[in-house]
């Protein structure tokens, strides 16, 4: 039991000293590993106090590279406002030596203009005093001139007027002729090489076409068969056509009357069908004139469809073109006016290439000038302002519509083109044997011609020649000098384009002779 308890006792106290020794050697090794756990904390620490070191020198040197960037920068900005605060000082100082320039240059003036302002001041002074000593004497000089002439100021005011209107008078006309002579000089040259330049290319037929108007007959009986029993053949062609037909004594001769042109080529083509037929009844005449119609109708198309394409014109109303095919049929004064009008426009563009303008314009003025008168005896109106009209209507150019409206210059052309137009239908009226009119119009023209050129004062005679395409005027050489005879042939002839119709131009000649005899015995 004893020896158990020892036992006991021994292994408690080893026990005990075990522990001791372990806990010994415990601490041992806590303190063991604190102090390594200081040490490593010592080098983190003095690891991290050499790293903010290389950071804080490097921060240091950061910011005093930026602190030298910004030095720089702020230094560079300075210069640079204090630069142009030099250039503004500068730009002011020039401006204050201007001004102050320009303030003793004004004053310099303005001591000039006071002194020039006193000059003139006493000049005026000096001048009035003069001028009134001047009327002072006038009115004496008027006193003493009444007195001598006896005539009252107004007379002789009247009388010296009268005077100095007729020098100027002369003058004026000197003035004139010289520029007309100057200018016609220039202008001539180049308007007859164009006009015969275009003449000369287009090589036309004379176009005098007469609308036939009369029908043979194989033999006067026909005339009989024409009429019908108690006249009902030919009021059914009347009916039909819309034309007058006359039956009378000519042996072998039927008469057409109507003013549409159109209508009484139906009528004489209806009627020339007839004869050959034979067969004249009612019935059949109605057949016949309603057959010829379309064909007129076709023709009249087809002769405006060529017309427009033998000029190469293009985008011209389909109305417009029927228009123009009716024309074939229309004639003034003799002269087939489809014909004209074609001519018109070749003469017009040819004209045009010459000047460098549109030619198609002018083609296209030309063509459709007189398309008035396809209708003139339907519509009240001159053709030109009908034909204005219809342009209007179907959209035609501006241009084209002032061509068409002042081809015979009853107003100013607005365009080369139409001016061009007007002188083509000119050129294309006034050809020798292209026309022709009556009698009685040729001797009205001819004395009305007269009777105006000897309404004007100084005429003695005056001859209507060529046709009365010319007039000569002998005046008297006492009344009537040279300036005045100029004056006299530019008056009459406005007057003429003023108050008369006539195809083409009338030449005004005046001659101022002056004859000396004497005889020796």
């Amino acid at each position: 039991m004893i020896t158990a308890a020892w036992y006991s006792l021994i292994a408690v106290l080893v026990g005990i000293s075990v522990g001791a020794v372990l806990s010994l050697i415990y601490k041992r090794s806590l303190k063991v590993q604190q102090l390594a756990l200081q040490k490593e904390k010592e080098d983190i620490l003095a690891e991290a106090r050499k790293a903010a070191d290389v950071i804080g020198k490097e921060a240091a040197v950061e910011a005093k590279d930026l602190v030298y960037q910004a030095k720089s920068e702020a230094e560079k900005e300075i210069r640079e406002r204090r630069h142009e605060l030099n250039q503004l000082d500068r730009r002011l100082r020039q401006k204050e030596e201007t001004i102050e320039r320009r303030v003793s240059q004004t004053e310099k003036r303005e001591h000039d203009l006071n002194k020039r302002e006193k000059e003139y001041n006493a000049k005026e002074r000096a001048l009035q005093d003069r001028e009134n000593q001047y009327t002072q004497l006038i009115k004496d000089q008027m006193a003493v001139l009444e007195r001598l002439s006896e005539l009252s100021s107004d007379e002789a005011r009247q009388e010296l007027l009268r005077r100095v209107e007729e020098e100027m008078r002369f003058e004026s006309s000197k003035l004139a002729k010289r520029i007309e002579d100057e200018a016609r000089e220039a202008a001539d040259k180049k308007a007859k090489e164009i006009v015969s330049l275009a003449i000369q290319r287009y090589a036309s037929d004379y176009v005098a076409d007469g609308t036939v108007t009369a029908v043979s007959l194989p033999n006067d009986e026909m005339k009989g068969r024409i009429i019908g029993r108690e006249g009902r053949n030919i009021r059914a062609l009347e009916a039909a056509t819309g034309v007058d037909l006359i039956v009378d004594d000519t042996p072998e001769l039927v008469t057409l009357s109507a003013f549409d042109p159109v209508r009484r080529e139906i009528a004489r083509m209806s009627l020339e069908r007839l004869i050959t037929d034979g067969r004249i009844h009612p019935t059949r005449i109605e057949e016949v004139v309603e057959k010829v119609k379309k064909e007129v109708d076709a023709t009249i198309k087809e002769e405006g469809e060529k017309a427009v394409f033998d000029l190469g014109l293009s985008g011209i109303h389909p109305e417009i073109i029927k228009l123009l095919g009716r024309l074939k049929y229309r004639t003034s004064y003799g002269q087939n006016m489809l014909q004209h009008s074609r001519e018109v426009a070749y003469l017009a563009g040819m004209m045009a290439a010459e000047l460098g303008v549109d030619v198609k314009l002018a083609k296209r003025g030309g063509l459709l000038h007189d398309i008035g008168k396809a209708v003139d005896h339907e519509i009240e109106g001159s053709h030109q302002e009908i034909g204005a009209n219809i342009a209007k209507k179907y959209a035609e150019n501006h241009k084209v519509i002032n061509a068409i409206f002042v081809h015979h210059g009853d107003e100013e052309p607005s365009t080369v083109e139409a001016a061009l137009v007007a002188a083509a239908d000119a050129l294309s009226a006034a050809r020798p044997g292209v026309r022709r009119e009556s009698i009685e119009n040729y001797l009205k023209r001819l004395e009305k011609l007269e009777q105006m050129a000897m309404s004007y004062d100084g005429v003695e005679k005056c001859y209507a020649i060529q046709a009365g395409r010319e007039v000569r005027i002998i005046v008297k050489p006492d009344d009537v000098s040279d300036d005045m005879a100029s004056m006299l042939s530019r008056d009459l002839s406005r007057k003429i384009e003023a108050e008369m119709s006539y195809p083409g131009q009338i030449k005004v000649t005046v001659i101022r002779e002056s004859r000396f005899v004497e005889y020796a015995k």
